[in-house]
């Protein structure tokens, strides 16, 4: 399997940046149920702004990031540019009759997602210095998370469907794994998210992307529970590096839990999946 993907900086500390973006371009591997085999740098250097020792804070903790999921960094190529990008180009392996898809559930199937969500709002709100140290690096360690254990255990266990949560938010990824099949009830109550969102969120700190998967939505998701427009945002939310969504019967949901527990990651059973009824998503 091949993918890529880059990000702009979302924290000042260049060796932090580095492994969160390389956290997100290894996470399509991990979706998918695969193994990290090579990667290439993808650098876009904004020489004007940022020293040399800079790129190579930021290669090193890209390639910490490779090597802590087993792969090898085999080179890249790096172009100037008028802001910083960096990110990574995956090889990875998986027999081609174990691929995870993203959108093959089963009804009554438990839904289990591995972090929690507000990281776009929250890196908004770093970028504009609005928020703390303390919270700045709780978001920092959730974003350089990789979701190489979880995607090991959900393999290890067996699942029906798998995908991460990035862009699309939580809401816009579940309606991907409905595929207009099933209705994914949601219970917001044990939807994990770090507090500080909210508060963000009512000062009006939204990534554009976060109000487009809204827009895209529309129609597609039904609000049961009273939730405040800050609550909604969050499931809206786009996310950079987010944890894995993982469909699971729920005879097996408890042994998958205990064994995330076991291995220090905090994921939370948030959706069941039911026989499709007016829309794909409903929000309880």
């Amino acid at each position: 399997m091949q993918t890529a993907d880059f990000i702009t900086p979302v924290v000042d500390d260049p060796f932090v940046y580095g492994q969160i973006a390389a956290a997100n371009s290894l996470s399509d591997v991990f979706a998918m149920g695969g193994d990290v085999k090579t990667a290439l740098n993808l650098v876009g250097f904004d020489n004007c702004h940022h020293g040399k020792e800079v790129l190579n804070e930021i290669l090193k903790g890209g390639e910490s990031k490779i090597k802590e999921c087993g792969g090898v960094l085999a080179g890249g190529h790096t172009i100037e540019t008028p802001e910083m990008i960096y990110g990574l180009s995956v090889t990875g392996t998986i027999h081609p009759q174990k691929i995870i898809r993203n959108n093959t559930l089963k009804k009554d199937n438990v839904i289990i997602l591995t972090k929690p969500l507000g990281m776009g709002i929250l890196t908004t709100a770093i970028k504009a210095d609005l928020v703390d140290e303390n919270t700045a690096a709780e978001v920092a360690d959730i974003l350089r998370t990789l979701n190489y254990k979880p995607s090991l255990i959900a393999r290890e266990i067996g699942v029906n469907a798998m995908t991460d949560v990035t862009g699309f938010g939580l809401l816009g990824h579940l309606y991907e794994m409905s595929a207009n099949n099933f209705t994914i009830e949601i219970e917001f109550e044990n939807v994990p998210f770090l507090k500080e969102a909210i508060n963000q969120a009512a000062m009006g700190i939204i990534p554009a992307g976060s109000y487009n998967n809204q827009m895209f939505l529309e129609g597609k998701v039904k609000f049961e529970k009273n939730l405040s427009f800050e609550e909604q945002m969050i499931l809206f939310d786009a996310q950079t590096s987010g944890g894995l969504l993982i469909s699971i019967s729920q005879e097996k949901a408890e042994k998958l839990l205990k064994r995330m527990e076991d291995k220090g990651i905090n994921a939370k059973a948030i959706a069941i999946v039911k026989e499709f009824k007016e829309v794909p998503l409903v929000v309880k």
